[in-house]
């Protein structure tokens, strides 16, 4: 291995891929539990400390007490009920002030030791400057959480979730750059329909992101039919006006777009196998299409069991987790396929 993009580079970009990773599984617990709005504040130094003392945690609580989600739907709260929804949320805000030092420090350090090349300087200032955008997303979408409706909106959950696949997909995929460095058979054409197959699973993860905004997971617990006998549940059409908006913003719509998505993941994943036995392939190709094949089918699964058993936390992380493995799995055989 040269001086320049050596095995601790590469450790790093992994460690980063981990700590997103833990990132994105407490942010889908942090949902779940419907904790994100616990913080009214940003504080970026003194918020990394949890309140201390009785006193502190009594003015968080206070400061709780001014939002419409105290207002409107937890009224009831004790302060032993707020600390348990405090906690997530903390803890996503700490591990993302963390994920921030482990790219930002290491970078530095490289740079003065002159271990990066040109290229890899240049990818990892984007991933810097996407590490920053998602957390500005992180507190764009809470703000619209604060204000009447005590629900985040679910397109600021869907851009601050998809950002963070995306910057972890980048930050994996330019660590497979260094781990991979020689040429590899390459197919336009079939490297094209890997494109278009992760083209799909991200407006899948976008509309996964939906669901989860719009609290959509918990109607329709039925599959294959959205209801007893009803593929398609009348309220798919009648939910919004004008009739588009139901696909966007309807409940019904949206869960209904998100499960007709996901045969169609499942499609392209099997084409992608099919086409693939024409082929003559490496071995981490071969490793790839198998890997993606797993992956699809088990997240098809977790998403139906999701469904119905009406979204319990530890199995809509599952799902979410699910989602992550396969974006994970597609880069990889994308990467493996491509110049």
């Amino acid at each position: 291995m040269a001086t320049k993009d050596n095995k601790t580079v590469i450790y790093w970009l992994l460690t980063g891929c981990f700590l997103i990773f833990i990132m994105v599984v407490v942010g889908g617990i942090t949902r779940l539990t419907h904790s994100g709005l616990s913080i009214s504040n940003y504080k970026l130094i003194s918020g990394t400390i949890p309140p201390m003392n009785e006193l502190d945690w009594q003015e968080a609580f206070d400061l709780y007490k001014q939002y419409p989600e105290y207002q409107k739907l937890n009224s009831h709260f004790t302060l032993e009920d707020f600390k348990d929804i405090y906690f997530w949320e903390w803890l996503h805000r700490v591990i993302g002030r963390l994920i921030g030092l482990v790219f930002f420090i290491p970078f530095v350090y490289f740079l003065i030791r002159n271990q990066l090349s040109k290229p890899t300087v240049k990818k990892a200032i984007i991933l810097l400057l996407m590490g920053g955008f998602q957390g500005f997303l992180g507190w764009y979408m809470v703000k619209s959480g604060l204000v009447d409706n005590p629900d985040v909106s679910h397109y600021r959950l869907a851009a601050h979730l998809t950002t963070a696949f995306l910057t972890f997909a980048y930050t994996f995929w330019v660590a497979l750059d260094l781990i991979f460095p020689n040429p590899k058979p390459y197919n336009k054409k079939f490297r094209n329909l890997l494109r278009w197959g992760l083209v799909v699973l991200l407006i899948q993860i976008i509309y996964g992101a939906f669901v989860a905004g719009l609290d959509a997971g918990f109607i329709h617990n039925h599959w294959p039919m959205m209801n007893e006998g009803k593929f398609i549940h009348p309220t798919v059409y009648i939910e919004q006006e004008p009739l588009l908006k139901n696909f966007i913003e309807g409940k019904s719509g949206v869960q209904f777009v998100h499960r007709m998505l996901a045969y169609i993941v499942v499609l392209f994943v099997f084409i992608i196998w099919k086409k693939s036995k024409s082929l003559t392939l490496t071995s981490y190709q071969l490793k790839g299409i198998k890997i993606l094949n797993i992956f699809v089918l088990l997240q098809f699964l977790l998403g139906v069991f999701t469904i119905l058993l009406q979204v319990p936390v530890w199995l809509g992380v599952a799902h979410q987790v699910g989602a992550f493995f396969l974006l994970s799995a597609m880069t990889f055989t994308l990467h493996r396929f491509s110049k």
